[in-house]
């Protein structure tokens, strides 16, 4: 008969994509997986991997193993979810990775409704890197990833990005600051200092480039992955800060500063990723609804 513990190993391994991935998400060692998934094959007389340099791939056979496998373990989850659930509870859970260069009061609005829903949600929201909400998004220990990037296309995931909208930035200081900033927008930033989102962010590059070719050249004085990090320094006076423009009021009351200027030639972009089955789940088509309707205003169809 079939070792369905095994099966759950390679399972794991296969959308991970590495056997240390599947250990910090099985709580195991290297050992106790890559021997269990040893046996699997040793049972049936087949290869489930084979190495590619540093990297494990699927043979053919694996393809085939990983198509049946899928689906079993999808629901397979859901039905833990299930019974887990207490007998009286009227309530979904709702399980949201939130990519960590997400701007926060971007992902309040956008799960704010969630909550006003007929069928109430309890929500469990988490923040990580975008790779490691995709690794649980993929063994079903996630509904929903939101991120400023759709599903990387090198991943071996059934996933489905829905891009919720997209706008300009705004350029934020203090009163103090945004006052000593003599030449009119964009001019001003020239020398200016400057507060930008890191390495890790997707809007990051696209404001480079559009400095390049106002010809501007910022002082730049601090990065951060954090968009909440960076606005708490650009409430001190540190610097200049950008938000995206469609929460640039909230910003500024909630911050006390200012508008210095705006742009729509860069833009961010904000995605819902989810599993294939996921897609009509209540939580994810309030957020994909609302956020189309209310915070980007898209044309209705």
């Amino acid at each position: 008969m079939l070792n369905y513990r095994q099966l759950h190993y390679f399972w794991v391994v296969a959308k991970t994509g590495s056997i240390v991935r599947a250990c910090e998400q099985l709580n195991l060692t290297p050992q106790t997986i890559s021997g269990q998934i040893s046996l699997l094959e040793q049972t049936y007389g087949i290869e489930l991997f084979q190495r590619v340099g540093r990297q494990l791939e699927l043979t053919e056979t694996g393809r085939q193993a990983l198509s049946y496998a899928e689906p079993m373990f999808q629901i397979g989850g859901e039905l833990e979810a299930m019974l887990r659930a207490q007998p009286n509870e009227q309530q979904v859970l709702f399980r949201v990775g939130v990519a960590d260069v997400v701007p926060k009061s971007i992902v309040y609005r956008l799960i704010a409704p969630t909550m006003e829903l007929a069928e109430p949600l309890r929500i469990s929201c988490r923040e990580d890197k975008l790779e490691r909400l995709l690794a649980d998004l993929a063994i079903q220990r996630l509904d929903l990833v939101i991120s400023d990037s759709p599903m990387p296309g090198h991943l071996d995931i059934k996933g489905y990005s829905q891009k919720l909208g997209e706008c300009g930035i705004s350029f934020l200081a203090t009163p103090g600051l945004a006052a000593r900033q003599a030449l009119p927008f964009p001019a001003c930033l020239h020398h200016a200092p400057l507060l930008i989102p890191g390495q890790e962010t997707m809007v990051r590059n696209r404001l480079l480039r559009w400095f390049a070719e106002q010809q501007l050249q910022p002082r730049i004085v601090g990065e951060f992955d954090d968009s909440a990090l960076m606005q708490a320094f650009g409430k001190s006076g540190s610097g200049i800060f950008i938000a995206p423009s469609v929460i640039a009021e909230e910003i500024c009351r909630q911050y006390a500063v200012e508008l210095v200027g705006q742009t729509d030639a860069v833009t961010e972009s904000f995605y819902a990723i989810s599993v294939e089955r996921k897609v009509k789940h209540p939580g994810i088509v309030a957020i994909t609804e609302g956020a189309r309707r209310e915070l980007f205003n898209w044309p209705l169809a």
